[in-house]
């Protein structure tokens, strides 16, 4: 069985992150969507809101557990038997940056591999940051994300 994990902070899940999830599920048998606590960022919602809504966004994707994790991502990454790391690359300006994090990873542990997917043109320029500021200045963000995570930010309880 082929596991991959595709980490990330997930705050908010969007749909370009539930597109790059189904499309892992294609190549797949088991993506464990690992949403981090140690990211250096200060979150806005909490680990465990982040983690049911990203549960919530992927219900419907068959193969998909949601869990936590801290630390090192190649030990989190050994501790579910996955071989393979996904990362999304969204712009060129997007490779830099991961292909140093693929470069670090490899160092720690070579026996694991980073792949990159790049999320279907309507999901490209969608990023959590950009939908957290949308929502923070009282913005419609329904089509970048999840019914749940907007009715989240409809709330007011994560901005």
């Amino acid at each position: 069985m082929k596991t991959a994990v595709y980490p990330g902070t997930f705050d908010p899940i969007t749909n370009g992150h539930s597109d790059l999830v189904a499309r892992a599920t294609r190549l797949f048998d088991r993506v464990v969507v690992g949403v981090a606590m140690d990211t250096g960022k200060t979150p806005v919602c909490g680990i465990d809101e982040r983690v049911q809504l990203a549960r919530v966004a992927l219900a419907d994707v068959a193969g998909v557990v949601v869990v936590p994790f801290g630390g090192l991502l190649v030990d989190f990454c050994r501790q579910h038997d996955a071989q393979i790391v996904i990362r999304g690359l969204r712009a060129v300006s997007d490779f830099e940056f991961e292909f140093q994090l693929a470069s670090m990873n490899r160092r720690l542990a070579p026996d694991i591999e980073t792949i990159f997917l790049t999320p279907a043109e309507q999901f490209s320029f969608i990023s959590s940051t950009l939908v957290r500021e949308i929502a923070r200045l009282g913005g419609d963000v329904s089509e970048f994300v999840h019914p749940e995570v907007q009715r989240l930010f409809d709330s007011r309880r994560c901005t």
